[in-house]
C-alpha cells in the first residue's frame, strides 16, 4: 500500500477532533467555534499527550482558505441593501462604539508596554462583537423579536464592514510601517473607490447571467459556479492591491442581492463549515497554556476591557442615537464580548509577521471568557436598567426622555435633503463609471492601439473616439439627467427663491461633466488645441444624439434597479413595503414599540377568524399593520379581515405586549382524536352490505369521514378499481370500499366483532 500523504493524516485528526469535541460543546449547550478551538489546542504543538498536526504549512493554506469562505458566507448574510435599512440608530451605535474601544485597545495596549502595531491591531481585534453567540444567546433567551434585539442586529451589520475595512487599513499600515494620514487617506479613497465600482458592475451583470442561466444552473453547476466567482473576485481583489477577504466578502454580498442567493447560501453551508472548521482548529493550534499564564493579567485586562468598555461605549452610542435607557442598556450588556473577527485579524498580524506571538493567546482567553459571560449579561440586562433607574436622579431620566423623544423628529428627511441625496447618488455613481473607464481605456485600450497602429497620435485619437463613445451615457446623466421626483418638484414650485441654489447646483455638475471631458482629453492627447477642439465636437455630438443617449441609459438604469430589486419582488415582500416597514419601525422608536412580521401557521386555532371575532387589539394591545397574502397586500385590515394559512403580519406592539401576544399568535389547534396512537391508524376493506347501509349512498352523504375518522382512498368494483374516487362517488352493493382510518371504528362500520 502506498505512503498516505500527512495532509490526510492531518485532516483526519483536524475533523475527528473538532466533530468529538464539538458534540461534547452542544451537549453543555456552549459555542460550538470554542469547540474547535479547544480540539485545536488537543491537536496542537503545545500538548505532548495527544496526537499532533504535522503537515503544519498545508493547514494553514487550508485555513486561508476557510477564511475565505468565512467571509464569503457573511457577505451573503451581508447584503448591501441591508446596510442601508439598519437606519441612523444603529449606525451611530456602532461608530461610537467602534471608535471609543478601537482607540481604547490602542492606549491599553500601550500601557502594558507593548508595541506600537501590537496595540493598534488589539484595537481592530475589539472592534466587532461575535454575531454568532449573540443569536445563538437571543434565541436561547426567547428575546429575538425584542426592540431592542433589531439594534443590536444593526451594530452588528455595520461592525462588520467597518472591521473589513479596518482590516484593509491594518494591512496596509503593516506593510508600510507607516502611519501617515495622507497615505491611509488615499488607501480609504481607493477602497471606496473599487468597492462602489464593484458593486454596481456586479449588480448590473451578475443577477442579469443568473437569470439567464436559470434553466441550465442546476445545484452542482451553481455551487461551481459560486465558489469561482468568490475565488475570482478574491483573485481580483489581490490583484488591485487589496485583501483575499475583502474580495469574498464583496462577491458574497453581490450575489446576496440576487434571486439566487439563498441557493448559494445553501448550497456554500458544507464548504464554508468544513473549510471553517479547520480554520478554528488552526486557530486552537496556535495557543501556548504556558503563554496564557504568563500573560494571564494582560488576559484579565483585555477581558475587563471588553466587556466594560463595550457595554459602556454601546450603551453611550444607542442613547446618542436617540434610544431610550432601556434599549440603550440592553444594547450594551448584548454585545460585550469578542467575535470571531478577531482571530481573523489576529491571524492576518501573525501571517504578516507585524505582531507578537503572546497577542493571539491573549485574545482567545479574553474572547473565551466573553463568550461565557454573555447569556448572563443579557439576562441582567433589565435588573441592571432598574438599578441604574433606582440610583440616577429623577430629573437626569427625564432629560434622557426629552432626548430620545427629540431625536426622532429630527431624523425625517426633509425635501431638500431628498433632493441633495439623488444630486449627489447621481454625480458619485457616474463619476465612478466615468473614472473607471477612463483607467481601462489609459491602461487597456491605449496599448491595444498602439501595438496595431504606428502613429501614436491616431491611436490616441481613435482612443478617445471610443473611450468617450463608451462614456457617453455617463457623461449625460452626469451633466444633464432631470430630477424625477416629487421634492425636487415641490421645491421648484412653490417657493421662487428655492430656483436660484437648483440652478447653481445643475450648473456645478454640467461644470464637472466638462472638467472629466478636460481631463480625459488632455490626458489621451496631451495637446491645448486638441481640447479647445474635442470638448465643443464631444458636446455637439451628445447634443446631436441625446435622444438615443438618453433611451440607451435609461434602458442601463432600469436593468440596474431591476436586478437591485429583484430578490424583494420575486422572492417576499416587494421594496416598497420593506421601506414602509422600515419607516415604521423608525418612527416607533420614541413610543418604544417596533413592528413585527409574523407567519400565520396553517394549523393555528385563529385560522378563518375576523379581526373582531379574536379581539386581540382590546386584550392585548396590539395593532396589525398589514396583511401579506401570497400577491395582495392588505394594508390596515378592517374588523372584517379574516387570517388565513401562511398569511405574513405585520404587528406593532411593545415588548411587553408580545411577550404576553407571542404564545397566542403561535397557539395551534388540538387534534380531536389525540388518544388514538399511530398504531391504530390502519389501511383496511369493508364490503357495502346491509349492515353498514352504504348502498345508494355518496361518499360524502355516507359520512365515512366522520364514522371512521379516516378517508376513503379506493373502491374495487368487480374488475374495475377506482384510486382516490371523487366525494359524488355513489356505493354500490358488491363494492369492496378502501379506508385509510382508526381501526376500531373501521371494524364497527363494517359489523365486524373487535377482539
Amino acid at each position: 500500500m502506498g505512503h498516505l500523504p500527512s495532509l490526510i493524516q492531518d485532516l483526519a485528526l483536524i475533523l475527528f477532533t473538532g466533530a468529538i469535541v464539538t458534540m461534547i460543546f452542544k451537549k453543555i449547550k456552549q459555542p460550538v467555534v470554542l469547540g474547535y478551538i479547544i480540539a485545536g489546542f488537543l491537536v496542537g504543538p503545545h500538548l505532548s499527550i495527544t496526537p499532533t498536526v504535522v503537515d503544519l504549512e498545508n493547514v494553514e493554506t487550508l485555513a486561508e482558505i476557510g477564511v475565505i469562505f468565512l467571509l464569503f458566507s457573511l457577505g451573503l448574510e451581508f447584503s448591501f441593501k441591508k446596510l442601508i435599512r439598519v437606519g441612523g440608530s444603529a449606525s451611530i451605535t456602532a461608530f461610537v462604539e467602534i471608535i471609543f474601544i478601537t482607540s481604547a485597545g490602542y492606549l491599553v495596549g500601550k500601557w502594558m508596554g507593548w508595541s506600537t502595531m501590537d496595540s493598534v491591531f488589539l484595537g481592530g481585534m475589539l472592534a466587532s462583537s461575535s454575531t454568532t453567540i449573540i443569536i445563538k444567546a437571543f434565541d436561547e433567551l426567547g428575546i429575538k423579536g425584542r426592540q431592542f434585539a433589531s439594534i443590536v442586529f444593526g451594530v452588528l451589520v455595520v461592525e462588520d464592514i467597518v472591521v473589513i475595512l479596518l482590516m484593509v487599513l491594518l494591512s496596509t499600515m503593516a506593510v508600510s510601517q507607516a502611519f501617515e494620514g495622507t497615505e491611509l487617506l488615499m488607501t480609504v479613497l481607493k477602497l471606496l473607490f473599487f468597492l462602489s465600482l464593484w458593486f454596481i458592475m456586479g449588480i448590473f451583470l451578475l443577477p442579469t447571467f443568473l437569470k439567464k442561466t436559470r434553466d441550465l444552473l442546476d445545484e452542482e453547476t451553481l455551487l461551481i459556479l459560486a465558489i469561482g466567482l468568490c475565488l475570482g473576485m478574491v483573485l481580483l481583489a489581490t490583484q488591485v492591491g487589496f485583501s483575499a477577504e475583502l474580495g469574498a466578502f464583496i462577491m458574497g454580498s453581490i450575489i446576496a442581492e440576487t434571486t439566487s442567493a439563498e441557493r448559494v447560501e445553501h448550497l456554500t453551508t458544507p464548504v464554508k463549515n468544513l473549510f471553517g472548521a479547520v480554520f478554528f482548529v488552526s486557530v486552537g493550534m496556535l495557543i501556548d497554556p504556558a503563554t496564557i499564564m504568563e500573560y494571564k493579567w494582560q488576559v484579565l485586562i483585555v477581558t475587563m476591557l471588553t466587556l466594560f468598555g463595550k457595554l459602556f461605549s454601546t450603551t453611550l452610542g444607542a442613547l446618542l442615537s436617540g434610544q431610550p435607557l432601556k434599549q440603550s442598556i440592553q444594547v450594551g450588556m448584548s454585545m460585550a464580548q469578542i467575535g470571531e473577527f478577531a482571530f481573523i485579524v489576529a491571524t492576518l498580524g501573525l501571517s504578516l509577521d507585524v505582531i507578537s506571538d503572546f497577542l493571539f493567546p491573549v485574545a482567545v482567553g479574553a474572547s473565551a471568557i466573553t463568550t461565557f459571560t454573555t447569556p448572563y449579561l443579557i439576562k441582567l440586562s433589565e435588573p441592571c436598567y432598574n438599578a441604574v433607574v433606582r440610583v440616577l436622579p429623577p430629573r437626569f431620566i427625564k432629560a434622557i426622555e426629552r432626548y430620545s423623544s427629540g431625536t426622532q423628529s429630527i431624523k425625517t428627511e426633509n425635501q431638500w435633503q431628498i433632493v441633495l441625496k439623488s444630486y449627489i447618488t447621481i454625480v458619485l455613481t457616474n463619476g465612478i463609471i466615468l473614472f473607471a473607464l477612463l483607467l481601462l481605456s489609459v491602461n487597456f485600450l491605449l496599448p491595444l492601439l498602439h501595438r496595431h497602429i504606428e502613429d501614436d497620435k491616431v491611436a490616441n485619437l481613435v482612443g478617445l473616439v471610443i473611450s468617450l463613445a463608451i462614456a457617453a451615457p455617463f457623461i449625460w446623466a452626469l451633466m444633464v439627467k432631470k430630477q424625477d421626483s416629487k421634492a425636487y418638484r415641490s421645491i421648484w414650485l412653490n417657493e421662487r427663491y428655492n430656483r436660484g441654489p437648483l440652478f447653481i447646483i445643475e450648473l456645478s455638475r454640467f461644470v464637472i461633466g466638462l472638467a472629466i471631458i478636460a481631463i480625459w482629453v488632455n490626458w489621451l492627447l496631451s495637446t491645448l488645441v486638441a481640447v479647445l477642439v474635442a470638448i465643443p465636437a464631444t458636446i455637439g455630438l451628445m447634443y446631436y444624439f441625446s435622444k438615443g443617449i438618453q433611451s440607451f441609459y435609461q434602458r442601463l438604469e432600469g436593468r440596474f434597479i431591476s436586478n437591485l430589486n429583484a430578490r424583494e419582488t420575486e422572492g417576499g415582500l416587494p421594496e416598497d413595503v420593506l421601506q414602509a416597514r422600515s419607516n415604521i419601525r423608525e418612527g416607533l422608536s420614541p413610543w418604544t414599540a417596533q413592528i413585527i412580521d409574523m407567519q400565520v401557521n396553517p394549523h393555528a386555532e385563529y385560522v378563518g377568524k375576523t379581526l373582531v371575532e379574536l379581539q386581540w387589539r382590546e386584550e392585548y394591545g396590539i395593532n396589525i399593520a398589514y396583511i401579506k397574502r401570497g400577491e395582495n397586500l392588505i394594508l390596515a385590515p378592517g374588523r372584517n379581515n379574516k387570517l388565513l394559512p401562511f398569511d405574513h403580519v405585520g404587528i406593532i406592539a411593545t415588548d411587553e405586549q408580545m411577550q404576553l401576544f407571542k404564545p397566542v399568535f403561535d397557539t395551534v389547534e388540538q387534534a380531536n382524536n389525540s388518544d388514538t396512537s399511530v398504531q391504530d391508524i390502519v389501511l383496511q376493506k369493508i364490503a357495502v352490505n346491509e349492515y353498514n347501509k352504504l348502498h345508494g349512498k355518496s361518499i360524502r352523504d355516507s359520512d365515512i369521514r366522520g364514522r371512521t375518522n379516516g378517508l376513503v382512498i379506493g373502491i374495487e368494483r368487480g374488475e374495475t378499481r377506482m384510486l382516490n374516487p371523487e366525494s359524488t362517488m355513489i356505493f354500490q352493493r358488491g363494492d369492496i370500499v378502501w379506508i385509510v382510518g382508526e381501526r376500531k371504528k373501521i371494524q364497527e362500520l363494517s359489523g365486524k366483532s373487535i377482539k
